[in-house]
Parts: structure tokens; sequence; C-alpha cells
């Protein structure tokens, strides 16, 4: 089996890191660089920065605290929140992100998706999905989980797969930061719609979450989370530990 990615996620607004549960009642929590910097030393196998409400706002991502912030950083690093050009793409790389996220951007502009991935390799492309059920039918969302667009989510992943999208990150709204464990049924869903790599969001309370993560659904390659690893009630060398220690490979860090 290949080593399973931990992934903690900076999600960013006014230069902050926030969290919140079901996509509302955010919160302030920390500083990006000095969040940045804590994972880079402590374990994590790559970091991913959104600007979450850049898209809403109609704006660009804020270059500054990322660059700031990728100067901390020596794992790879995926940058997301209002990307609707190739240029945008350009914009971020040239900050130091290893990857972007397209979300909103790739919702209003699908080609964007092909036109990115012939440009710098599907490598660099990761379409991130915010979705929810309604009606018993998953659904996507756009403009950081705040707009109903009515298209089948499952039917949208194996789209960006087929378009050059290199890898996905899954989030699940319904489980956004209520900490009962990720959403299974969602990512078994979309697993079988596509072969890239998932990174499975939302949900994750405890280390004990990602070990039934990833025995329950080995098809998916990494989990993210932010809040667990941010109050630091799960630690990521101790998560990592008990994950090896189940059977479950991840690239621990020596000393």
């Amino acid at each position: 089996m290949i080593a399973k990615r931990i992934i903690p996620c900076l999600d960013v607004k006014n230069g902050r890191v926030v969290k919140g549960i079901n996509f509302e009642g955010i919160q302030d929590v920390a500083d990006p660089v000095e969040m940045a910097k804590y994972y880079n030393d402590t374990g994590a196998d790559e970091l991913v920065f959104y600007d979450i409400t850049a898209s809403h706002e109609g704006r660009s991502l804020f270059t500054d605290i990322l660059k700031r912030t990728a100067a901390e950083v020596f794992i790879p690093l995926t940058v997301g929140g209002g990307i609707r050009d190739v240029s945008d793409f350009e914009r971020v790389l040239s900050c130091g992100a290893d990857k972007v996220s397209v979300n909103s951007g790739a919702i209003a502009d699908p080609p964007l998706i092909e036109r990115a991935a012939r440009r710098y390799g599907d490598q660099c492309v990761v379409l991130s999905m915010d979705i929810k059920r309604v009606d018993g039918v998953f659904r996507l969302f756009a403009k950081g989980g705040r707009e109903n667009t009515g298209i089948d989510a499952l039917q949208w992943a194996h789209d960006g797969q087929e378009r050059g999208a290199g890898e996905l990150v899954v989030n699940s709204i319904d489980t956004d930061g209520v900490k009962k464990g990720f959403d299974l049924e969602m990512l078994s869903a979309i697993a079988e719609r596509v072969s890239i790599p998932i990174i499975a969001s939302g949900g994750a309370g405890c280390k004990e979450d990602f070990l039934t993560l990833f025995r329950q659904e080995s098809r998916v390659d990494a989990g993210l989370a932010a809040s667990i690893f941010h109050r630091k009630e799960v630690p990521i060398p101790v998560l990592k530990e008990y994950l090896a220690e189940n059977g479950i490979p991840t690239r621990i860090l020596k000393d």
C-alpha cells in the first residue's frame, strides 16, 4: 500500500486562519505563517492554503500572505481561492505554490481545467469540490459552499478527471467541522467514478477517524483536516505513529 498522506488545511480570511462548522460560524484561529512553519516542522506531508472568501467576494487571492507562508514551507503547498483564469495559476505558482486548487472558477468555466493542465501539467491542477446532499443527491456547491449549482457532484468529479485534473479534494459540507468522522458514503461514491488521487476533507475529530477512513475506503489517498490539527487535539506525529501501528503506512518524520 502506498503511504497515506496527512494534510492540514489553512482556511484564510482577512489574513488569519479561521474555522467553522458546516462552512458557517467562522472563528479566528491563528496566524497562517506561524502555522505553516509549525506544520512543516512537525511532519505534515503537504499543506493546503485556501483564501476562503476570494471567490465569494469576486477578488484575487491575497498574494502577500501567500508569499510569506510559502517561504516557511518545504513540503508541497496547494493554494486556492479566486482562481478564475490561467493567469491566476501563474500568479499563485510564482508566489511559491506547487499546486493550484480550483473550485468556483472551474464551475463557471469548465475548460479552465483543460487549459491549466495543458500549460502546467495535470499534477499541478487540483479540483476542489464542496459537496452537500440535497434531497438525497450529492450536489456541487460553489462560492465557499454558499451556492447550490444543481450539478451532480459525482458526474462533475468524473468530468474533472477527463478534463485533466490530477487530483481531487472532496469536501463534505455535511460533515465539515462536526468531528464525527469522514463522509465515507460520499467518498466511496466519488472513488467509483475516478482513478486520480482523492483527498478526503470534512469530519475528522480524532485519530480513529483517519484509521477508519483508510481502512474502509482504501482508494482515498489522503486525509485533510483543520481544527483538530490547529488546536493540537491530534498532533500529526502522534497520528502517523498510530496509523503505522495499525497497518496504515505513512511517512514518519525522522529526528
